[in-house]
């Protein structure tokens, strides 16, 4: 197989990539012209660009390691149920959509491709382990009925049924039976492959710098040359030469009916209209529009469309003008796998069930959460801590000791398994623990990010919002709650994140463990 520049121009009829001459004395770069670049290849960015190319636009995906960061680490747990939490029912309502299309998500992608993803819904049961953990457990059922969900409340005898592993010190229990999990690691797997065999163009290389352009001076902020104001369904004949009409995701800011625009966005707020813009902010992009990316290894990604899907990395990649850039930051999760270690993974338990448990289970012990997550291999998930530590990755021996201790307070039997491996993730945190979704205030950049704990519940339901906007240029109602604007509307804007040291969730003190909480980098 061909590499390096040799390789990149075999596949110029595929990703249209072409030869820029550089200025005397520079060196030669090349580029390449999409009509969506999304930047991130985790689970959130693969979905987006599977359903976009699905769509029939011409999509590339650039990360270093497709499948890698907060996907790798993740848990894999589909529990809107489970994770609901007070003052946030517009999310629950959103995982709760996501989780009901999880089942058809999954078999496509397994139909398509051929490969697994670890779907298996098998239910969620919460568990108590003491009177106070029970009182919490209460708290967590009043939730979820305000939620107008129905969770069937068992005693310490019925737990015990349901999961025979389980301590005989365990008080009593949830079970939600509609909550399911997936194998990140199979899913991201098979979303590369469903994505490439769609036509998704994925690049190794990780986005250096967001490219913009003058809305009317005709020229990228790179240099290289971009028609007209923007893609306002003006000819767009760039670097590539073709000089036809390039009209892209419904026409880059044409009525996508053929009428006239009157430049609001479908979920009300300002659209990209050079002119919908108030504030200082909007004012200074308005005369900007997305251009592409600048890769690690110098190589122009062309787009008018760019999605920002690199998790906590959203907000550090260079280019964006002030105040686009998305309120996210790093939470860091610890989380644990085991395994048996005479039998390996694919080693089944009692009645033929894989390991120790037949569904998830997330305890509370002496007022800290932790869950345990099977597979149909026989490996044993446990998480998660929740650090607000900035960038730290590091495994820590109080981290491991913590979830090791709750869990084996609620299922003994897993102290007979290996430890196979330790890892630490970092989830993408906004104020509100909530994702960005849709237009940002500079016309062409979508944000898909944001998702904290939920990257893999949400995967589903992110992908086809966004390629629905970018498509119609239509924002699906679902997602309204849940646009950058909100941000505006809010004291502190991207201030707001949880101080260190502390989670920003609000909900049953169950949900925090002190100082790490419940959650996985999922």
């Amino acid at each position: 197989m061909l590499t390096g520049l040799r390789g990149r121009l075999e596949a110029a009829d595929r990703r249209n990539l072409i030869r820029v001459m550089p200025a005397k004395g520079a060196e030669m770069s090349t580029s390449a012209t999409a009509d969506v670049l999304v930047i991130g290849g985790g689970v959130i960015g693969l979905s987006i660009a599977w359903r976009a190319a699905q769509r029939g636009l011409r999509v590339a995906v650039a990360d270093p390691e497709p499948g890698g960061g907060a996907s790798h680490a993740a848990a894999g747990m589909i529990t809107p149920i489970s994770e609901a939490a007070y003052a946030e029912k517009e999310l629950f309502r959103l995982g709760r959509e996501s989780q009901r299309r999880y089942p058809a998500f999954a078999a496509e992608l397994a139909g398509l491709t051929g490969k697994p993803t670890g779907y298996r819904q098998a239910g969620t049961l919460q568990v108590a382990y003491d009177a106070d953990d029970l009182a919490i457990l209460g708290e967590y059922q009043a939730l979820q009925e305000s939620f107008g969900v129905t969770v069937r409340r068992l005693t310490a005898r019925e737990c015990r049924q349901a999961e025979p592993m389980l301590s005989p010190a365990v008080r009593g229990g949830l079970l939600a039976a509609d909550d399911a999990s997936v194998d990140p690691r199979l899913l991201t797997r098979a979303l590369v492959a469903a994505a490439v065999l769609a036509g998704v163009d994925i690049i190794r290389q990780p986005a250096a710098e967001i490219r913009t352009a003058g809305g009317g001076h005709g020229t990228a902020h790179d240099g290289t040359a971009h028609d007209g104001p923007a893609g306002h369904g003006t000819a767009h004949d760039g670097p590539a030469g073709h000089g036809t009409a390039h009209d892209g995701p419904a026409g880059h800011g044409t009525a996508h009916d053929g009428k006239a625009h009157d430049g609001k966005a479908h979920d009300g707020t300002a659209h990209d209209g050079p002119a919908s813009h108030g504030t200082e902010r909007d004012r200074a992009v308005s005369d900007s529009r997305v251009a592409g990316a600048l890769l690690g290894d110098g190589t122009r990604i062309l787009a008018p469309w760019v999605v920002l899907a690199a998790g906590w990395n959203s907000a550090t990649i260079a280019g964006l003008p002030p105040g686009v850039a998305p309120p996210v930051r790093p939470v860091k999760g610890q989380i644990l796998r085991l395994r048996s270690g005479t039998g390996g993974p694919g080693t089944s338990g009692p009645d033929g069930m894989p390991g120790l448990l037949a569904r998830s289970v997330r305890g509370i012990v002496h007022g800290s959460a932790v869950y345990l997550v099977p597979r149909d291999s026989g490996e044993l998930v446990i998480g998660a801590t929740q650090e607000e530590l900035g960038a730290d990755t590091r495994v820590t021996a109080g981290g491991v000791w913590e979830l090791l201790r709750d869990a084996r307070t609620i299922v003994p039997g897993i102290t007979e398994l290996e430890l196979a491996e330790a890892v630490a993730g970092l989830r993408p945190g906004t104020p509100d623990n909530a994702p960005v979704l849709g237009p940002s205030p500079l016309p062409g950049l979508v944000l898909a990010t944001g998702h904290f704990r939920a990257g893999v519940l949400l995967a589903p339901v992110t992908a086809d919002v966004i390629a629905e906007y970018l498509a119609t240029r239509r924002l699906p109602d679902l997602a309204a709650a849940f646009t950058p604007r909100r941000f505006d509307r809010s004291a502190g804007s991207a201030g707001a994140a949880a101080a260190p040291g502390r989670s920003g969730r609000s909900q049953p003190r169950a949900a925090g463990r002190n100082p790490a909480s419940e959650g996985a980098p999922r």
